[in-house]
């Protein structure tokens, strides 16, 4: 895989409070931001079994898609990824799958009902036999592998100067690894990114530590959806700190996080590490 490049950026330093970014988005612009963590074990573990293929889910926008698509090639394995919603499969691809069709990822779309089964055992045993010698990584890239790889986000340091870690949460791997690497001093602020809060339950089947919270007001209508106002606030953003976002997870996470911060969510003194994901291939796709 790749040598990841995290450097840490300020956002707001005042006398009340501390506010950096740690930037993923800039390890790689394809194994892009918590997809390099989520992906290098399970990568590893593709080609130590010697296996010819991996296969994998998403949506048109997922940025898992791509960086899967980027690593696969890079490690000599074909790629296949189920794609939901079969209505895709005539349609002019977007920007993110016309950047995973450039990496030689094979695209299987399905109808949602097919989709809801990729964490049935007979469906991924069905799909093992449609493509013999591969290797299934989640949705997301979440799996046992992946959380592995997002307890290495942080260092030492980083987890002892900050007493909050906030993160976007789409299948929550990697606020799991987050979780799993930190002490209760330091409290993780997970922003989900999707409607429901199913999210929850899905973060305490992985993982048993109680310093998280999950936020689940700031999705914006759902998975990719958007508004004029997130619009906005992502161009004022991007003007004042020079850090780009995108509107499925860092926009509306950092979007959160400045409206916690206006209504004194964190204590006085607090110092906040917010972690850029990455994802900004999503951006050309839906923000005009």
């Amino acid at each position: 895989m790749l040598t990841q490049q995290t450097p840490i950026q300020p956002i707001l330093h005042t006398s009340h409070i501390i506010l950096d970014i740690k930037r993923l988005d800039q390890i790689h612009p394809f194994v892009s931001g918590n997809k390099f963590f989520k992906l290098k074990y399970n990568i590893q573990e593709a080609v130590r079994l010697k296996k010819s293929s991996v296969i994998t889910f998403g949506g048109a926008y997922s940025n898992h898609i791509v960086a899967t698509a980027y690593a696969a090639k890079q490690n000599q394995l074909k790629s296949i990824a189920i794609i939901r919603g079969d209505e895709l499969a005539d349609k002019p691809r977007n920007i993110t799958l016309t950047q995973a069709q450039a990496f030689d990822m094979q695209f299987n779309f399905v109808d949602r009902t097919q989709y809801k089964q990729r964490h049935h055992p007979q469906y991924l045993a069905q799909l093992q036999q449609q493509y013999p010698n591969s290797y299934i990584i989640p949705e997301g890239g979440t799996n046992s592998l992946a959380i592995q790889g997002c307890q290495d986000i942080l260092t030492s340091t980083e987890k002892q100067y900050y007493d909050f870690i906030c993160v976007a949460v789409g299948t929550g791997g990697t606020i799991a690894g987050l979780i799993e690497s930190t002490t209760p001093d330091t409290h993780i602020l997970g922003f989900s990114a999707l409607k429901g809060d199913f999210l929850k339950q899905n973060i305490q089947d992985i993982t048993a530590k109680s310093h998280w919270t999950l936020l689940s007001k700031y999705h914006f209508g759902g998975y990719a959806k958007i508004t004029d106002e997130l619009i906005g606030f992502i161009n004022t953003f991007e003007q004042r700190y020079v850090i780009p976002l995108e509107p499925i997870y860092t926009g509306k996470m950092m979007y959160g996080i400045f409206d916690l911060i206006a209504q004194d969510y964190f204590p006085k003194n607090s110092k906040i590490l917010v972690i850029h994901s990455g994802g900004l291939q999503g951006k050309a796709s839906l923000m005009p």
